[in-house]
């Protein structure tokens, strides 16, 4: 009687499962930007903008495509609630124009208006939208009320969009009025009609892109993404969460990459690899010579990391990692002699770093990036051609190297 009872169960638990849809299980994370909190113009980098009665238009380019799409809104900084008063997605034309035919309006728990408490992120209604792997999706939030505390990413590498009003159906924005960073949206999701996987880029300046071509998805986690749809077609998906200046043990530019780890990194759906590729700003900043002149995001705090502190900090995210399930990839620091905080016993660390990432075999894989572009005439320096003039950040050519670098058969 026993057996049979166990066999009637375990025949409805099948027949449950069979009866599930197969997109139930598919949502993958195409498209990500690390939020921020906000901050003020400094250098390079933009401040915080606020808002009111304003829609938003911002351009992503989807990694993996698929058949269906969601939107994650972001207020996780935010200080007061944030009223959504309408949000479409469409496919994206050019500038800020819309494909015909292809604007969704978009839903939260059913309801086209929703409020984003302060902390929270807003996740929308899955949309019926074919998007093909490498597709550039239009994204539009309408904001009716005052926004002072904007939950950004300050470096957008792409012309975002801002027009008065409800203009989330609007075939166009006028191309003047341009928004300068990534704000209150930190993902897309695609489901698609196989498996997917998705690889998550954890890093620092080098992977958010600056010294890249603006509006051109010159990253280098954009043409890895591009080298994996030539290799793969669908189902391998990339989601680049670099934040400029972060670092791994100290906040700053972000919090630190140890701090972000389980929601950029561990609650990514359809995570299955991540790639770290963090450590110059630990360094560079740390062993910064200090004076009273001292630039306030050179300042950090405590003393400099030592290669024993950076080893521990791999250790604790591979550790943290595994525990998921996930393949963890370490990538050597990029040499940085000529930067504005470059030393020398900074260099000794990175080289002690690389050492230990080369030879302890803690990550699954290495990706020697710093093979990839250093000169080889001159191994403490980037490549001439491969930076951007500054000795630090790639250019377009630097990040091509460093995805040509990366052995696809990892990602099988």
């Amino acid at each position: 009687m026993k057996t049979n009872w166990l066999s009637g169960v375990l025949g409805a638990c099948v027949l449950t499962l069979a009866a599930m849809p197969a997109s139930a299980q598919t949502w993958a994370r195409s498209w990500a930007a690390s939020p921020q909190a906000p901050t003020p113009s400094g250098g390079r980098f933009p401040g915080s903008p606020t808002f009111h009665d304003q829609t938003l238009r911002q351009i992503v380019r989807l990694s993996g495509g698929g058949s269906k799409v969601r939107i994650r809104f972001t207020n996780e900084y935010g200080t007061a609630p944030v009223q959504v008063g309408a949000a479409h997605v469409a496919l994206a034309g050019d500038g800020s124009a819309i494909r015909p035919g292809t604007d969704h309006a978009l839903t939260f728990g059913g309801r086209a208006t929703a409020i984003i408490p302060p902390g929270a992120p807003l996740l929308s209604d899955p949309v019926d939208l074919k998007a093909a792997p490498l597709s550039a999706l239009s994204i539009s939030l309408y904001l009716p009320g005052q926004v002072d505390s904007c939950t950004c990413h300050s470096t957008a590498m792409q012309a975002g969009y801002l027009a008065s009003g409800d203009a989330t159906g609007a075939g166009a924005f006028p191309d003047t009025n341009l928004l300068p960073v990534r704000a209150m949206i930190s993902a897309v999701d695609v489901a698609a009609d196989k498996p997917a996987r998705t690889i998550v880029t954890l890093g620092d300046s080098i992977t958010d892109g600056v010294g890249s071509s603006g509006n051109a998805n010159k990253r280098w986690p954009d043409q890895f993404a591009e080298r994996l749809v030539k290799q793969y077609g669908d189902g391998v998906d990339v989601a680049n969460q670099g934040i400029s200046g972060n670092r791994i043990l100290g906040d700053g530019a972000g919090v630190s990459a140890l701090a972000r780890f389980d929601r950029d990194v561990l609650a990514t759906p359809g995570l299955a690899y991540v790639i770290v590729f963090e450590g110059i700003n630990d360094i560079g900043i740390g062993y910064f010579p200090k004076t009273p002149n001292t630039p306030d995001f050179l300042k950090g705090s405590g003393p400099p990391p030592t290669t024993e502190d950076l080893i521990a900090a791999y250790g604790q995210m591979i550790a943290r990692a595994h525990e998921h399930g996930v393949k963890i990839y370490g990538a050597t620091i990029a040499p940085y002699e000529g930067a504005a905080y470059a030393s020398p016993e900074g260099e000794q660390v990175r080289q002690a770093v690389n050492t230990w990432i080369r030879t302890s075999h803690a990550f699954d894989a290495v990706l020697d990036f710093d093979a990839a572009i250093r000169d080889p005439a001159h191994p403490s320096r980037m490549k001439e051609g491969f930076h951007m003039g500054d000795h630090l950040h790639g250019s377009d050519a630097g990040y091509a190297a460093i995805a040509g670098s990366i052995d696809l058969n990892l990602f099988k």
